[in-house]
């Protein structure tokens, strides 16, 4: 399997909890977890974009380093590990993103890789007077399908026409291009994100209950090979390991102890807007009383990895035998020693030991 880290460019991560590390993202604290991971020998790095928290008594979310820019700079400030950026779709034209894109391409050196994020959080783009209207909840993978295509087209080929129902571009020009296949990351849930990124993504990063999981990665696998491709799964999660399964279960109960309930309530007041079933979306709503291995929203319904090192590695094998999946993508409460944990504590139990993923990195 490979392995990620879903870096906390935004307020303090993916835990809204009191009994969290807080703090304000920062250009330092993501590099350190970066150089951490390409040292451990993970696969890639993904920052998310987000223009607007969810406040309550953590601020959760309240400030965000933008996703293109931050992973430019970790790209220069790296050699091997994978870098996967974030573009909002609403709030970026495909013709600026192509070259984006293909500017941090060329800076990685062939590690870039863009996660495309079709957003639906009102709130966040109606500040900007961006939100098409509340018909976009079911237009919006139309609207990534048409965004898509200009992208691709503009990274082949330089140049496009496109008379569409969302964008019409003339003449359009993008220089210099990528020298490869830019790798599309997606996050697929619903029937119709399924669908999308059967047909159009190279990976698939998905919310889902560990009891969820391998449904979702059936479900992908067949409706990619209906397309005649090949898209692979990678499940979020959160890892609270320790020596002992009791010290790490002590840890993760305080973070849901210390949940903040306003925080979470803005977030599920947002969520219960979106009228497409079986998305991200519907997952937080559902995730309010989780239980922690199976993703309540103290840890952002992300399902939680809870124990001794070898409990961990014991788990993920099992998830990994289960559903099928390609690989992982992690977080921590405390980034930078949760990434130096999984490396030197937790991969080298794991029935593929440490060895290097097959390809280095997401981007191959």
């Amino acid at each position: 399997m490979r392995f990620g880290v879903f870096l906390p460019n935004g307020r303090n991560g993916y835990i809204l909890s009191k009994a969290a590390p807080l703090y304000m993202p920062t250009f330092k604290h993501n590099l350190a977890i970066t150089q951490e991971a390409e040292r451990q020998g993970l696969d890639f790095v993904l920052s998310m974009i987000k223009f607007r928290g969810f406040g309550g008594e953590t601020g959760f979310w309240d400030a965000c380093l933008d996703s293109i820019n931050l992973t430019s700079a970790l790209a220069a400030a790296t050699t091997k590990i994978g870098l996967v950026a974030t573009i909002s779709l609403l709030s970026t034209h495909p013709a600026v993103a192509a070259r984006m894109i293909a500017t941090l391409d060329d800076i990685s050196g062939g590690r870039g890789g863009l996660n495309i994020v079709t957003g639906w959080n009102r709130a966040e783009y109606a500040q900007m007077g961006l939100w098409p209207g509340d018909h976009y909840y079911e237009q919006r993978y139309e609207f990534a399908d048409e965004y898509l295509s200009i992208l691709r087209s503009l990274w082949r080929t330089g140049r496009v026409d496109h008379d569409g129902k969302f964008f019409q571009l003339k003449d359009c020009v993008c220089e210099p291009r990528p020298q490869r296949e830019i790798p599309i990351v997606c996050a697929g849930q619903s029937p119709q994100g399924v669908r999308f990124t059967a047909e159009h993504g190279d990976h698939n990063f998905v919310m889902s209950s560990k009891s969820g999981l391998k449904r979702i990665t059936q479900n992908l696998g067949e409706a990619a090979a209906k397309a005649g491709r090949k898209v692979g799964t990678y499940a979020l999660f959160v890892m609270v390991a320790a020596e002992t399964d009791a010290e790490a279960h002590a840890q993760a109960n305080a973070i849901l102890e210390g949940a903040d309930t306003v925080a979470i309530a803005g977030m599920l007041g947002s969520a219960a807007l979106d009228t497409v079933e079986g998305g991200s979306s519907n997952r937080l709503r559902e995730a309010m009383g989780t239980p922690l291995d199976e993703g309540n929203m103290a840890f952002l319904s992300f399902p939680a990895l809870i124990g001794s090192y070898e409990s961990v590695a014991q788990q993920i094998d099992a998830i990994e035998a289960d559903c099928g999946i390609e690989g992982m993508l992690l977080t921590f409460p405390d980034f930078v020693q949760g990434t130096r944990d999984f490396g030197t504590r937790v991969r080298p139990l794991l029935r593929g030991g440490a060895a290097a993923s097959a390809s280095r990195h997401i981007a191959a």
